[in-house]
């Protein structure tokens, strides 16, 4: 594959990102017998499960929520409820439906406002409490009983119940975002086991599983009942329209393809702070889609929105300096995606690790960073995982393969005096390298950093390609290539939010998963990932997923730039996005890949 962790190895949630964000690689399944008899792993809400939010008692200078970059001094000023906020998105989101709709952050922005997800995810990696309130396996984590909290509405007044979720589960098998996501989660059934008691059966082992339920296609709760099935031509018209029906704290009014999304307070939404106050603090909100990093900056300076969200390190350093004055806020956060790309390990001369190491250690990655404008913004990266994720491994670090001309230089003089190389070029020829890159000019001018580098040990020529981001990443899905894709060296960002452990497809077999974009797949690696989703404990698998890093890092089937630094960026007084509050009021994961918290956002009082 590529990674050896992400999301849940499917493209879905992070097409329309910078490098054609994706979701690799977690772990696999193996098959055990299930024992519905011994219930364990239980993870659970309170006894008193309170449902409430803990406002913010001060804003205070806004911080992130791991591995902060910056902050931005603000007084120190409570939240207020009323008022409207307008974000500046960097793409329009493909739809809002969570079951049909790929989904990235852009569309993560939006979705998110309309649905609630059944579990939500704490700064240290693991799961809390939202509309599912506890939740528990049996011993091989093949069946899971998910307790619902009582009382819930959708916006159209449909009461939702146990059943409520096993009617969304007829709907997933066929959408097009979730189908993909219930076979690598090893999803066989669901079915309401009491009137708010939902049991989820797998049919292989899935320790991690509870990540699946954090977010779309398969975490958000939608109203089914306006997706009938059975009836093909209903299905049909039900996903062609804008947007599902959810339990969020904001209703759509108004959408707007390619100009505006607008959202109104959803006047019954069920959470309320630890003061009482029921959310949203907003009244309403709108969402601008703008593809353009410099425009989106001048909408937000200008005031004609009152946020941005950027993924581009060149903008988080021209935002910061406009933040000198306190006329903005900034909200930064290192997360687990990592900037790099891949090699095609089907083509030649891509296919021997010789010309893969060579090339990874011919090329500086300060240099590469300070190209792509994130130099003091972005670590160098020598895995998906950032340095404040709990699957860091300093071993995985030491075992990449860092700049070393000579050595670099050596490797590819073995490849290319090899009889035997594998681009069928003679002996003494030069290699030929393709690297392509969507047409952004940071990232042309990081690939002809690269260029120099590769080209300076005189045995590479380099021919630098640049496609828009939908053929750049079709060339990686190769679906009608026999999943082989028609890329070569490929830019690519690794890894996501979620838990590594809840899918395995960008590491399985490439002859059986598009996700693969690397086409790079090692038995023993994927073994090591397949024991990791055996068990739910975060250190045992952590030890797992850094042997699974070793094996990896020797084959170098990706190259890493990076951390891939994302920023929120907002007119002074608009916050609440350095972390977001679970139901049991602790503290969640914060704003990863520039994705707001639109519910718990406010404007600060003086």
């Amino acid at each position: 594959m590529g990674s050896f962790l992400g999301n849940r190895g499917t493209l879905f949630r992070l097409l329309a990102v910078l490098l054609a964000a994706t979701a690799i690689a977690s772990a696999c399944s193996s098959d055990g017998d299930s024992d519905d008899t011994a219930p364990v792993a239980t993870t659970a809400a309170p006894a008193e499960e309170t449902a409430t939010t803990e406002a913010p008692a001060t804003t205070e200078a806004p911080t992130t929520t791991a591995t902060p970059t910056t902050t931005t001094e603000a007084p120190e000023v409570g939240p207020s409820q009323g008022g409207s906020a307008s974000l500046a998105i960097e793409a329009e989101a493909t739809g809002l439906r969570p079951w049909e709709d790929t989904c990235s952050s852009p569309c993560y922005n939006m979705m998110q406002s309309v649905f609630d997800p059944l579990v939500s995810q704490y700064q240290d990696g693991s799961y809390g409490p939202n509309i599912a309130t506890s939740w528990e396996s049996n011993e091989d984590y093949t069946i899971w009983t998910v307790q619902i909290k009582e009382g819930i509405t959708f916006t159209d007044g449909t009461p939702l119940t146990a059943q409520t979720i096993a009617d969304m589960f007829v709907v997933q098998q066929t959408g097009a975002a979730s189908a993909g996501v219930i076979a690598s989660a090893n999803l066989s059934t669901v079915e309401a086991t009491g009137d708010f008691e939902v049991t989820y059966t797998l049919s292989a082992t899935n320790g991690p599983f509870m990540s699946v339920l954090s977010n779309p296609p398969l975490g958000f709760v939608f109203n089914p009942v306006l997706v009938p099935a059975g009836d093909d031509d209903a299905m049909a018209a039900a996903a062609m329209a804008p947007t599902g029906i959810g339990t969020g704290p904001f209703i759509v009014t108004n959408r707007d393809v390619d100009n505006r999304t607008d959202m109104e307070r959803n006047p019954n939404y069920w959470r309320v702070d630890s003061f009482g106050t029921q959310l949203p603090y907003l009244d309403s909100i709108s969402f601008h889609p703008i593809p353009d990093e410099g425009t989106r900056l001048d909408s937000l300076t200008s005031g004609t929105v009152s946020a941005m969200q950027t993924l581009r390190q060149a903008t988080i350093r021209d935002a910061r300096t406009m933040a000198e004055d306190g006329s903005l806020w900034m909200f930064e956060f290192q997360g687990n995606n990592s900037g790099g790309g891949m090699f095609n390990v089907l083509v030649p001369p891509y296919d021997d690790v010789r010309v893969r190491r060579g090339l990874l250690m011919s090329s500086r990655q300060d240099a590469v960073i300070a190209a792509l404008g994130g130099e003091g913004i972005s670590e160098p990266a020598t895995q998906v995982f950032a340095k404040s994720s709990p699957f860091y491994s300093e071993a995985v670090a030491e075992a990449y393969a860092s700049y070393d001309f000579d050595a670099a230089v050596a490797l590819l003089e073995d490849y290319i005096n090899d009889p035997d190389r594998s681009d069928g070029k003679a002996v003494g020829e030069k290699i030929d390298v393709i690297l392509s890159c969507p047409p952004d000019p940071t990232l042309i001018a990081a690939t002809e950093v690269s260029q120099q580098f590769f080209e300076a040990t005189g045995l590479v020529d380099v021919e630098l390609t640049h496609f828009d981001q939908a053929t750049h990443i079709n060339m990686a899905l190769g679906m009608g290539n026999e999943f082989r894709g028609e890329h070569e060296m490929h830019c690519w960002r690794w890894g996501s939010e979620d838990d590594p452990g809840g899918d395995n497809s960008g590491s399985a077999p490439w002859e059986t998963s598009p996700f693969n974009f690397s086409n790079w797949h090692d038995p023993e690696h994927y073994a090591l990932l397949e024991e990791a989703r055996t068990m739910e404990d975060i250190p045992t698998r952590a030890a797992l997923y850094e042997q699974a890093g070793l094996i990896q890092n020797a084959a170098a089937p990706i190259w890493f730039s990076g951390g891939t630094a994302t920023a929120i960026v907002t007119q002074a007084g608009l916050g609440g996005f350095d972390s977001w509050v679970l139901t049991d009021g602790e503290i969640g994961i914060g704003h990863p890949s520039a994705v707001g918290n639109w519910g718990q956002a406010y404007w600060s009082t003086e």
